[in-house]
């Protein structure tokens, strides 16, 4: 089913069924819930407008995923220093029940440890790391995402992996 960007059906389509996958992909790289927004607006500005003619809803959803890395990642490299600032408000945030606060507490700190575990990884680990995990994206679809092979794909998921233990094992030591 061949469907055009510009067609607003077919854009609907994608929208409803694309949003939360490149959400995950934003927010993953940038960590913030509103560049995200803005990063999947302009995404799907950009897919409207071009006007492009995909073969199926996957060839769309692989290039608006494309987009959106490329758009966090561009993002996160002129708001360096705005990010730490976010990043350390983030961490002062004081822990909402006294009941269950200790493992309220200990969540956070490993959420937080993961996170800048994965921010350290280089850019190419990065991404495959945010596309399997935390979009979803089976080895195949990330294959086409980032245009590489799908052994290549395992491979930097590997390695991925093995770097973030050996970061995490560091931050314990």
């Amino acid at each position: 089913m061949e469907m055009r960007s510009g067609d607003e059906a077919a854009f609907r389509q994608v929208y409803e069924q694309v949003f939360p996958v490149i959400m995950k992909v934003a927010f993953h790289v940038t960590y913030n819930l509103d560049v995200s927004e803005d990063i999947c607006q302009d995404a799907f500005v950009r897919f409207f407008d071009k006007n492009m003619v995909f073969e199926t809803l996957d060839d769309a959803k692989f290039w608006l995923i494309r987009v959106t890395k490329n758009l966090a990642i561009n993002q996160i490299k002129r708001k360096a220093r705005e990010t730490a600032s976010l990043e350390k408000l983030k961490q002062v945030t004081p822990t909402s029940s006294y009941k269950d606060g200790a493992s309220e507490l200990l969540f956070q700190e490993s959420t937080e440890s993961v996170r800048k575990a994965v921010a350290q990884l280089p850019e190419k680990y990065k991404t495959v790391i945010v596309l399997k995990e935390y979009a979803g994206l089976d080895y195949q679809q990330i294959s086409k995402v980032l245009s590489i092979s799908e052994s290549n794909v395992k491979v930097r998921v590997h390695r991925a992996r093995k770097e973030l233990e050996a970061i995490l094992r560091r931050e314990d030591s």
